[in-house]
C-alpha cells in the first residue's frame, strides 16, 4: 500500500508557466482541439455520446487519483487518511464531471443537453482556457497532479471547441442563455455547499470561490471580495463570468462566419 501511494506521489521540479512542460501541454491541447473539431464537426449522435463518455471516464479516474493523492498523508512513515476539504471537486473547472452525464445520457436536441453543451462550450471553455494560459497557481511538485491539471483544463478547451463546432448552426443568444441558466443552477449548488459544509469542518471550503466565509483567491475578484457586500460580490462574479462566456461565444461565431466566407470564395 505504501509503495503504491509513493508511486502516486512521485515528484518532479515544479513546472514554470511557459516552460517545457507547460508548452508541451499547450501544443497537445491545440492540436487535439483542432483535430477533434475538424473530424467531429458532423459527428453522429452515437459518436458524440461516445466521445463525451470517454472524456467523462477519464475525468472520473483523474479526479479519483487527485482525491487519493491529496488526502493520504504520512505519520512516522505510516499512511493515514485526512480528507482535504479545500480540494472538494465542485469548482467551475470541475463542472465536466457533473455536466457530461447530462450530455451523453440525454437525447440529441433535448433542452437539458442543449443547456449542458452551451454551458460547457462557453463558461467552462473560458475557465479552462484561462488556466491553460495562466497556470501560475496549478503547478506543484507532484508529477501526476501536474499531468492531471493539464489534462483537466486542457480537455475543457478541447471539448468546448468540439461542442462549438458540432453545434455551430445553433450559436446565438438562445444558445448562450441556455448555458447561462445551467451556470446559475451550478452556482446555486456551490452557494448551498459553501453555507452548509463549513458547519461540519473547520477547514477551508470555498466552492466556485464565492463563499461568504473565505476570501476568494481568483484574480481580480480577490481584490473585490473584501470591499463589497457578499451579494454585490456574487452579482459581480456572475456578470464577469457571463461577459467572458459571451465573448467566448462571439469569438466562435466570428470564426464560423470567417470559415463560411472563405468556403464561399473558394
Amino acid at each position: 500500500m505504501t509503495d503504491f501511494l509513493n508511486l502516486l506521489d512521485a515528484q518532479m521540479t515544479t513546472p514554470e508557466p511557459y516552460g517545457a512542460f507547460h508548452l508541451c501541454a499547450l501544443a497537445i491541447v491545440v492540436v487535439t482541439a483542432a483535430l477533434i473539431s475538424h473530424f467531429g464537426r458532423n459527428a453522429k449522435d452515437r459518436s458524440f455520446r461516445a466521445v463525451c463518455f470517454v472524456f467523462w471516464a477519464l475525468y472520473f479516474l483523474f479526479e479519483t487519483y487527485k482525491q487519493i493523492n491529496f488526502s493520504f498523508n504520512y505519520n512516522g512513515g505510516e499512511p493515514y487518511w485526512d480528507y482535504q476539504w479545500y480540494a472538494f471537486p465542485f469548482q467551475l473547472c470541475s463542472a465536466p464531471l457533473y455536466v457530461l452525464p447530462f450530455v451523453f445520457l440525454t437525447r440529441d436536441g433535448s433542452p437539458v443537453r442543449r443547456a449542458a453543451v452551451a454551458f460547457m462550450s462557453t463558461y467552462v471553455l473560458f475557465a479552462g482556457a484561462a488556466v491553460m494560459l495562466y497556470p501560475s497557481t496549478v503547478f506543484i511538485g507532484t508529477i501526476g497532479i501536474n499531468i492531471q491539471t493539464m489534462f483537466w483544463h486542457g480537455s475543457q478547451v478541447i471539448l468546448g471547441c468540439f461542442f462549438l463546432t458540432r453545434h455551430r448552426n445553433e450559436l446565438g443568444a438562445r444558445y448562450f442563455l441556455s448555458g447561462a441558466v445551467f451556470f446559475l443552477a451550478m452556482l446555486c449548488v456551490a452557494v448551498a455547499l459553501d453555507l452548509i459544509v463549513p458547519r461540519f469542518t473547520d477547514e477551508t471550503f470555498n466552492m466556485y470561490f464565492i463563499s461568504p466565509l473565505f476570501p476568494s483567491s481568483l484574480p481580480v475578484l480577490s481584490g473585490i471580495w473584501p470591499v463589497v457586500p457578499w451579494g454585490v460580490f456574487i452579482a459581480i462574479y456572475v456578470l464577469g463570468f457571463s461577459l467572458a462566456a459571451a465573448l467566448t461565444l462571439l469569438a466562435a461565431i466570428g470564426i464560423r462566419k470567417l470559415a463560411e466566407r472563405k468556403k464561399k470564395l473558394a
